[in-house]
C-alpha cells in the first residue's frame, strides 16, 4: 500500500513567494523545494512567517506573488479541496461522537471515495499508528498522544502528496512529546508521504527531520540536515537559535562559533592543536547527565560550557578557576558578523 521510497523528485515547490499584510512582509519572495518521502520543518520564532508559508501552501491564503507547485503542477490559485494535500492542527479535531475507526472513514466517505477496499486500508493505517485495539473507542477514551495519532491516520489514510503538521506536538507534555517524536517518524518512514512540520522547538525539529530551514523575517536563514545546521550555522542569528552558541573573535575580525559541549575544563593551558581561555565560574546548572557553566573571562566576557557529569571536574564551585579548552578543529568560521542575519 505505502512505499518508504524517497527520491529527489520534487514533490513541492515554491517559486518567488511573497505575502505582505499592508506594510508587512510576512514572505519574502522564497524558494524552496521538497523532495519526495522527505520530513522538512520550517523552523523559526514566531512572527517569521512560517505559519504564512503553511497557510499559503494549504490554499488557505493567497500570495501577492510567486507560485506553489505541487508535483510539478501550478496549484497556486486553487481551493483547499482541489489541493491533494491535508493540514493536521495541533487541537486534533476530531469528532467525539464517532469512533476512532469512523474519524479516519470520514475523509473517504465524505469525498465519496469509499469503496470495498477502504476497511483494508483503515486496518492497515491503525496498526501502523498502534491504534488497532482502539478502532471502537471514542476520542474522550483515549490519551493526548492517541488522538493525536488518531488525527495522524486520518490525515493519511486519502494519501495525500503532502501532509502539513503545525506545531503537532504543542499540546502536549514534554514527556509525551518526546514519544510521539519517535512514533511521528517511524510513521512518515513507513507510509513514504513527504511531512512538512512547522515548529519553534528546535530540538523537536532536529529529532524528527531530514532536512530544515531557519527561516526569519520571512527569509530563509538557511537551509540543510539537522547536523550542517547545528555544526556550521550559517549566521550569528542560527547559530544562537538553534542552540547556546560561543562566537569567538578572531584576529582576523571574523567570528567562529563554538558550540559549549566541545570545551573541557582543565587546570592546565592548551595544548599541541588547541586554544583557550582563563576564567573563573560564574554560574553552575545540575540537569542530571550534564553540567551547563558559565565561565567569565578576565574581560568580562561569558564562555557558556556544557560537560557531561562524566567528565566534569569532582568538586565545581562559584569562583573556581579553569582553563576553557577546545580543539581548533571544533571552531567553525561564521560567515557574517556578530550582528548580522
Amino acid at each position: 500500500m505505502y512505499s518508504t521510497v524517497t527520491s529527489d523528485q520534487p514533490v513541492l515547490e515554491l517559486q518567488g513567494l511573497y505575502r505582505r499584510f499592508g506594510s508587512l512582509v510576512a514572505v519574502d519572495h522564497l524558494d524552496l523545494t521538497l523532495n519526495k518521502g522527505e520530513f522538512f520543518t520550517l523552523l523559526g520564532a514566531s512572527g517569521c512567517g512560517k505559519t504564512t508559508i503553511m497557510r499559503l501552501i494549504a490554499g488557505f491564503d493567497e500570495p501577492n506573488a510567486g507560485r506553489v507547485l505541487l508535483n510539478g503542477v501550478d496549484v497556486t490559485k486553487l481551493p483547499p479541496q482541489r489541493r491533494n494535500v491535508h493540514t493536521m492542527f495541533q487541537q486534533y479535531a476530531l469528532f467525539p461522537h464517532l469512533s476512532v475507526w469512523d474519524n479516519i472513514a470520514f475523509g473517504p466517505r465524505a469525498q465519496g471515495k469509499e469503496s470495498p477496499d477502504t476497511s483494508r486500508r483503515i486496518g492497515e493505517m491503525l496498526e501502523i499508528v498502534g491504534l488497532a485495539e482502539k478502532a471502537r473507542f471514542k476520542p474522550r477514551d483515549l490519551s493526548g498522544g492517541q488522538r493525536q495519532r488518531v488525527a495522524l491516520a486520518r490525515a493519511l489514510i486519502n494519501t495525500p502528496a503532502l501532509l502539513l503538521l503545525d506545531e503537532p506536538l504543542g499540546a502536549l507534555d514534554s514527556t509525551m512529546r518526546r514519544g510521539l517524536q519517535l512514533e511521528l517518524k517511524r510513521i512518515q518512514r513507513e507510509v513514504g508521504i513527504t511531512f512538512l512540520m512547522v515548529s519553534h522547538d528546535q530540538d523537536e525539529a532536529f529529532s524528527m527531520s531530514d532536512r530544515l530551514v531557519v527561516l526569519n523575517a520571512g527569509r530563509i536563514e538557511q537551509l540543510g540536515t539537522p547536523s550542517e545546521i547545528y555544526e556550521r550555522s550559517a549566521s550569528s542569528y542560527v547559530a544562537g537559535f538553534v542552540g547556546q552558541a560561543n562566537l569567538l573573535t578572531q584576529g582576523s575580525g571574523h567570528l567562529s562559533l563554538l558550540r559549549p559541549e566541545r570545551i573541557r575544563l582543565s587546570q592546565n593551558p592548551p595544548g599541541t592543536d588547541e586554544d583557550g581561555c582563563q576564567g573563573h565560574l560564574t554560574a553552575l546548572f545540575y540537569q542530571g547527565a550534564d553540567w551547563r557553566l558559565e565561565l567569565t573571562r578576565a574581560d568580562g566576557s561569558v564562555l557558556f560550557i556544557l560537560l557531561n557529569v562524566n567528565e566534569a571536574p569532582t568538586s565545581l564551585q562559584l569562583g573556581d578557576r579553569f582553563w576553557a579548552v577546545w580543539k581548533r578543529s571544533d571552531l567553525h568560521a561564521m560567515p557574517t558578523s556578530l550582528t548580522g542575519s
